[in-house]
């Protein structure tokens, strides 16, 4: 029990820390409201659930000393700048009727390609890889293959309720009536984020 209670609070307090996933839910939900926003959290949730799998298994993938986790870095990286930018340009150009009015429409296809972005984003992210891998350092020791599925399933469960109550907040009609002011500087400053976040980690690959 003191095991699973210090495995979940470490894996929520890293939850809290706002990254790529966090801008990307947070950007689509303002923009294209929470239901469509759903995909990305399915996305990002089903690459936390590869990076679980394979940090628990013991794949040496993702060791931060192998050639493959450099060049997860990088890709990661460009990943981030990309969206980065994307944030940045398209700042300002969604208004707030486009993000609360009827989705009925638009949201089938759009959840699609959102799930697929939120996958890539949470996928490409080192510290993802890094996080999992150091988690699964310690628990691969003295640990039951039947307490790791179950370390597993609470983890990917979590990482998918929390992403859902980001987008269902912020992509809130009320919500977002509220925010609409702030939303070209909240993007600005999300794409400005990832950018510095994204060349950031290119430093760290190229100094190791």
């Amino acid at each position: 029990m003191n095991q699973f209670a210090a495995v979940a609070g470490a894996h929520f307090l890293a939850l809290l820390s706002p990254g790529p996933d966090f801008f990307l839910i947070a950007h689509s939900s303002m923009t294209t409201g929470w239901r469509r926003a759903t995909g990305a959290c399915a996305g990002i949730a089903a690459a936390n659930a590869v990076f679980i799998a394979t940090a628990f298994a013991g794949l040496s993938i993702l060791r931060p000393d192998a050639i493959a986790f450099t060049a997860v870095q990088i890709a990661g990286a460009g990943f981030l700048v990309y969206l980065g930018i994307r944030f940045l340009r398209s700042a300002g150009a969604t208004s707030i009727a486009l993000a609360s009015g009827d989705e009925t429409v638009r949201t089938a296809g759009g959840w699609w390609k959102l799930a697929a972005t939120g996958f890539a984003s949470a996928a490409l992210n080192p510290k993802n890889a890094l996080f999992y891998a150091g988690l699964a350092a310690v628990l691969t020791v003295g640990t039951s293959r039947g307490q790791l599925v179950a370390y597993g399933m609470w983890m990917f469960g979590v990482v998918l309720i929390w992403d859902l109550l980001i987008s269902v907040l912020i992509g809130n009609r009320v919500v977002l009536t509220r925010f609409a002011r702030a939303l070209p500087t909240l993007e600005r400053a999300s794409g400005v984020a990832l950018i510095v976040l994204g060349l950031g980690v290119l430093l760290m690959a190229a100094f190791r």
